[in-house]
């Protein structure tokens, strides 16, 4: 049997089940492991080893300014800078190759950006200040929106993958932006339930969640406007979720002071985390609503999944997840640490 050479990307779907598999058009380039690579692409003096900066965020005498690369001229001294992947998953293309079912194929098209959350290479995300984390997030902001401005983009995915258990070849901190021409099936079947749980109940899923969880016993931490929780069944050991207070479908529609806070629950919690579980490998997913004609929304949220354990057959044959850690332990655990570091930025911030 041989198999066609692929030289677009590619999206497949299962033959039975609403899922789709990409498979991008540079397969080499992402098998590559540049673990041993000494030099990091994305540190500063190391531009020209991505493509021109799309916004690159600088600080002068404390005002923001969003510029951009141009011919013969790279934005230096950047706090936050933005460019499309080396090695894209999904590209923009005007094949119009499709098959069909039950050998489902469609063109992968889409953008894929990458977010460097700060110059230090050395920096995490547990470590980077509450000032920073703002930064990132208003640059996220203006991405997710000039996105969605565009044709042939009906979603917009934003994720975090630190450490080499979590799928990035890259230490230096990093958010994939990603973005789908339908809205992935994950997220579609998350709008759909919580869509007819509000028309059966009267009002949103997560909002009942965040007010049972305020204050109990797997809270980690709360803002004015945000809360930090283990979810009740929590899929992995230390998994914790963080959601706005109020009703609210997208990260773009938060106001300035609702950035800090998150900023700092963000700041707080990650680095509670880091403290507890010594640094692990995590991922960290913006479950946001689709914003582009889709009258299904759900509150957004952030989930963020520690690396404590591998996955075993049942977990992937069947999706029943065995966890040996409680919520209510593991938020005992990361509440006190989260808060010792809220503690410490205070002090030192």
């Amino acid at each position: 049997m041989t198999f066609k050479r692929i030289t677009l990307g590619e999206l497949r779907k299962d033959y039975v089940m609403d899922k789709f598999v990409i498979y991008p058009s540079n397969l080499d380039e992402i098998k590559k492991d540049n673990s041993s690579n000494t030099i990091c692409p994305y540190c500063p003096g190391n531009e020209n080893s991505t493509p021109s900066a799309i916004v690159s965020l600088v600080i002068k005498s404390g005002i923001l300014q969003r510029l951009s690369d141009s011919e013969g001229n790279i934005v230096k001294d950047w706090s936050v800078r933005v460019f499309n992947s080396n090695t894209p998953i999904i590209v923009q293309s005007n094949s119009t190759l499709y098959t069909d079912k039950p050998l489902y194929s469609e063109p992968a098209y889409g953008y894929h950006q990458i977010l460097v959350a700060t110059p230090n290479h050395s920096d995490s995300f547990s470590k980077i200040s509450v000032e920073q984390w703002c930064n990132v997030l208003l640059v996220l902001q203006d991405r997710i929106r000039w996105l969605y401005s565009q044709k042939k983009v009906t979603y917009v995915s934003v994720y975090i993958n630190n450490g080499n258990k979590c799928g990035t070849k890259i230490d230096h901190p990093h958010i994939d932006i990603v973005t789908f021409s339908e809205v992935p099936p994950f997220i579609e079947s998350k709008a759909l339930l919580s869509h007819r749980y509000v028309n059966e109940n009267g009002n949103c899923p997560s909002c009942i969640a965040i007010s049972t969880e305020l204050d109990g016993p797997r809270q980690i931490l709360a803002t004015d406007n945000f809360i930090a929780f283990c979810p009740w069944a929590s899929i992995y050991p230390y998994e914790f979720a963080i959601y706005p207070k109020k009703h609210s479908t997208t990260l773009t529609k938060i106001s300035q002071k609702e950035i800090f806070d998150l900023a700092m629950i963000l700041r707080s919690t990650l680095g509670g985390m880091s403290q507890v579980l010594n640094n692990p490998s995590f991922n960290l997913i913006f479950q946001l609503s689709p914003e582009k004609k889709n009258s299904r929304q759900f509150h957004w949220h952030i989930e963020i999944y520690p690396h404590i354990n591998d996955l075993t057959g049942l977990e992937k044959g069947f999706g029943v997840f065995v966890n040996s850690i409680l919520p209510e332990t593991a938020a005992l655990k990361l509440g006190a640490a989260a808060r010792k570091e809220i503690a410490k930025i205070v002090g030192v911030e």
